[in-house]
């Protein structure tokens, strides 16, 4: 991506180093919960739901506190300048397709933290990967996740790291106009098989929201060069249901796909790269069966 000279948000909120709760510790020969709890986010739901429906046995609890100056390495360094410029991007991006609705958008606070932190949504550990949490607002990443993306599923390069980041920023989106708290409602009514549902329809609309801001942040910029677009594709592809549940189990269980197969993650992304409308991002009205 082509990101020399843009702007560093300042809706930042660094905790690292200051992190304290309850921390899950995985056992010895669980490689498969690992994978399935580190990538059940990308995109936005609730990671801790995997831990929920994995052996417990295999899992104990500690509790971490810190409280220091924290000294991050230059790796770390350039990836939170990378997270300003792009949390920047969709701030641009979604005030200006919010002003075209009638609307003011509020942006998100970016939380850096390492180890655990505590959100308004409860606590959570570095291994539950990115998330956002609507009831303060904020999107919550510890950088190091960037680097189990390359060494756990392959999935590397800026624009890969820039589509985690404005997919849970998605998810904010989302819950300014609606959708999040209305889909929330509704699977609170619904069997776990039929909540899945709609957590993959939530999931997959945030995939695409993540596309539109690409569309627009290149018409705004020119960020993306040759082989960005095809680093995105590969890490929805990665991340889909379908082929961590295979990575993990050896087999799948539609039933309880949650963010969607690699086919639909791929589809909705390239969806919301090519058209850039909002228009085309409305998964809940399309049949479950052809997403």
């Amino acid at each position: 991506m082509r990101l020399n000279g843009r702007r560093e948000s300042t809706n930042v909120d660094d905790r690292r180093g200051q992190s304290s709760g309850r921390i899950f510790k995985l056992g010895g020969g669980i490689v498969s919960i690992i994978i399935a709890v580190v990538f059940a986010w990308i995109m936005g739901g609730n990671p801790m739901d995997v831990l929920q429906n994995a052996d417990l046995s295999q899992l104990t609890t500690t509790t971490q506190q810190t409280d220091g100056e924290y000294k991050p390495t230059e790796e770390e360094q350039e990836l939170e300048k990378f997270c300003r410029q792009i949390l920047a991007g969709t701030e641009d991006v979604w005030t200006a397709e919010f002003k075209k609705m009638g609307k003011t958008y509020e942006p998100p606070t970016l939380v850096f933290f390492n180890g655990s932190v505590q959100s308004g949504c409860g606590g959570a550990s570095s291994s539950s990967g990115p998330f956002y949490c609507s009831a303060d607002q904020c999107v919550y990443i510890d950088l190091s996740f960037f680097m189990s993306m390359k060494s756990q599923l392959g999935a590397d390069g800026d624009f890969a790291y820039a589509y985690v980041l404005a997919h849970e920023v998605g998810h904010h989106v989302q819950y300014l106009l609606g959708y999040l708290g209305r889909a929330h409602q509704k699977m609170e009514q619904l069997s776990e098989k039929e909540a899945n549902k709609v957590s993959v329809q939530i999931e997959l609309q945030a995939d695409c929201l993540a596309g539109i801001w690409a569309y627009h942040d290149n018409e705004m910029f020119g960020s993306l060069e040759d082989g960005d677009i095809e680093e995105a594709i590969k890490t929805a592809q990665v991340i889909g249901d379908d082929y961590l549940q295979k990575k993990a189990r050896g087999y799948t269980v539609p039933e309880s796909f949650n963010h969607g197969t690699s086919q639909q993650r791929m589809k909705w992304l390239k969806r919301g790269l090519t058209s850039g409308k909002l228009s085309d991002a409305d998964t809940f009205s399309v049949p479950y069966d052809k997403l």
